[in-house]
C-alpha cells in the first residue's frame, strides 16, 4: 500500500471511530478523557506541531533557492503579478459559483428559526487596509519569523535573497548552503510523512469524536450546498483552468495531489500544509524550485478560494433564512467584497470569519447570523482547506508553463517522486 492509500486509510478510520465514539460513548469519561482527549489529542497536537516546524525553514531557504535559482528580478516580479491575478482570478470564480448554485437550491428554505434560539456572535474587527499593507514590511524580522507571520517572512526572505545576487560570487557559498539546507528540509519532510498515516488517524478520531454527525442534519441543506459547490470547484473551475491555461491533463494532476488533498483535510490548515504541497508540486507535478517557492507559500496566506465558497452559499443562506431579499448588485457587492477581503485580511488570524462578517454588513445583513454555520464551520474547515491548495497548485503549474520552468517528463510519470517509506528513514548517501 503506497503513502497516500495509508493516508486516506487512516482518515476513513479516524472519521469512523470518531463518529461511533461520539454516538456511543459520549458519556463515558474514560473516553473522554484518556482516549479524546487523551491520547488522541496528545499524537493530533504532535503531528500538527511537526508539519508547523517545518514551514519558515523550508519556505525560506526554498525561497532563497527559488529567487536565486530565477536570477533576474523582472522575472520574479512578472511571476508574482501572474500568481497574483490568478489567485484573484480563482477566488472570483469560486464565489460567483457558490451564489449560483445556492440561488438556485436555496438551501434555508426549509430551515426554521426559532426567535432566541439562535447564539450571539460578535464579529472581530476587521483590520484598516492601509494597516495590512504596512505590515507586509515587518519591522523585526526575527519576530516575524518566530510568529510565523508568511507574508512578512516571504518579503524578507525575496529581499534578502535579491541582494544575495548582488553580491555576485561573494554570494556563491551561502546560496549553495541554502540549497543543501533546502535538501534537508525536504528529507525532513519525508521523515515526517512516514508518520502522517497515524496523525491523521487521531486528528479525524477527535475531531469527529467531538463534533459528531449529528451536528450537521439541522444544517444539512447549508452544509451539502457548501460540499457540492467546493467539489464542483475543484473538479471543475479550477480543472478546466489547468487545462487551458495550463495545458496539462488534469487527471494526472489530481492524481498526484491526493495525499496533499488529505493532509489538508485532516489539518484545517493551508500553512501547516506548506511542507507537503511544496513537496508535491515540485517532486511529483514537476513544478521548478522557482516557481513553486513563491507561489506555495504566497497561495497559503492569500488564496481563499474555499473560504469565498463559504461566504457565497453562507450569505445566500443567512438572507434566506431572515426573509431577506438580496439585490442583483447586492450580489455583485459581495463578489467583490469578498475578492478584496481576501486581500484585505491576508495573514489575519480567523479571516474566514472576518470576511463574511465585512460581506454581511455590506449588504445589510444580520452579523448574528454567523452564529447559525459556526456549529458546522470546523468540518467544512476540513473541506475548504483541501480545495485551498488545490488553488494552490493549480495556479503554480499555471505559472510555471507560461514561464516553462515545468519537467512534463516529471508530471507524466505517475511513480515521480512518490515517497517509498520503507527508505524514508535512512539518510541518502
Amino acid at each position: 500500500m503506497n503513502m497516500t492509500a495509508k493516508i486516506i486509510t487512516g482518515m476513513i478510520a479516524g472519521l469512523l471511530l470518531g463518529s461511533l465514539l461520539n454516538t456511543f460513548a459520549d458519556d463515558i469519561a474514560f473516553v473522554q478523557d484518556y482516549l479524546i482527549h487523551g491520547l488522541f489529542h496528545i499524537a493530533g497536537a504532535i503531528f500538527i506541531n511537526l508539519l508547523k516546524m517545518l514551514v519558515v525553514p523550508l519556505v525560506t531557504f526554498s525561497l532563497i533557492c527559488g529567487v536565486c535559482g530565477i536570477g533576474d528580478v523582472k522575472k520574479l516580479g512578472r511571476v508574482g503579478i501572474k500568481a497574483f491575478c490568478l489567485f484573484l482570478l480563482t477566488t472570483a470564480l469560486a464565489i460567483l459559483l457558490a451564489l449560483l448554485v445556492s440561488v438556485t437550491i436555496n438551501p434555508g428554505k426549509n430551515f426554521n428559526l426559532i426567535p432566541g434560539t439562535q447564539m450571539e456572535f460578535v464579529a472581530p474587527e476587521p483590520p484598516a487596509i492601509t494597516q495590512v499593507f504596512i505590515d507586509f514590511v515587518p519591522s523585526n524580522p526575527v519576530t516575524a519569523f518566530a510568529e510565523g507571520n508568511m507574508l512578512q517572512i516571504i518579503f524578507f526572505t525575496i529581499l534578502f535573497a535579491i541582494c544575495l545576487l548582488m553580491l555576485g560570487e561573494r554570494g556563491r557559498t551561502l546560496i549553495d548552503s541554502a540549497e543543501k539546507m533546502n535538501d534537508i528540509m525536504m528529507q525532513m519532510v519525508n521523515v515526517v510523512m512516514s508518520i502522517a498515516p497515524y496523525g491523521v488517524f487521531a486528528l479525524m478520531a477527535k475531531n469527529f469524536a467531538l463534533q459528531g454527525i449529528d451536528l450537521i442534519l439541522p444544517m444539512i441543506g447549508y452544509f451539502g450546498i457548501v460540499i457540492l459547490v467546493l467539489m464542483c470547484h475543484a473538479t471543475g473551475t479550477l480543472m478546466v483552468l489547468l487545462k487551458f491555461l495550463g495545458r496539462v491533463d488534469p487527471i494526472p494532476f489530481l492524481k498526484k495531489m491526493r495525499t496533499a488533498q488529505a493532509f489538508a483535510f485532516s489539518t484545517s490548515s493551508s500553512g501547516a500544509t506548506i511542507p507537503v504541497t511544496l513537496s508535491t508540486v515540485e517532486k511529483r507535478l514537476g513544478v521548478d524550485n522557482s516557481t513553486a517557492s513563491f507561489v506555495i507559500p504566497f497561495g497559503a496566506t492569500i488564496n481563499m478560494d474555499g473560504t469565498a465558497i463559504m461566504q457565497g452559499v453562507a450569505t445566500v443562506f443567512i438572507a434566506t433564512i431572515y426573509g431577506i431579499e438580496l439585490s442583483l448588485m447586492d450580489y455583485l457587492t459581495v463578489i467583490g467584497m469578498s475578492v478584496l477581503a481576501s486581500i484585505g485580511t491576508a495573514g489575519v488570524p480567523g479571516a474566514g470569519l472576518i470576511m463574511l462578517a465585512m460581506v454581511l454588513n455590506q449588504v445589510g445583513l444580520p452579523v448574528e447570523g454567523i452564529a447559525l454555520i459556526m456549529g458546522v464551520d470546523r468540518l467544512l474547515d476540513m473541506m475548504r482547506t483541501a480545495v485551498n491548495i488545490t488553488g494552490d497548485a493549480v495556479v503554480a503549474m499555471i505559472v510555471a508553463r507560461s514561464e516553462d520552468t515545468v519537467s512534463m517528463e516529471i508530471f507524466n510519470d505517475p511513480n515521480a517522486g512518490a515517497v517509498n517509506p520503507v527508505e524514508l528513514l535512512h539518510a541518502r548517501q
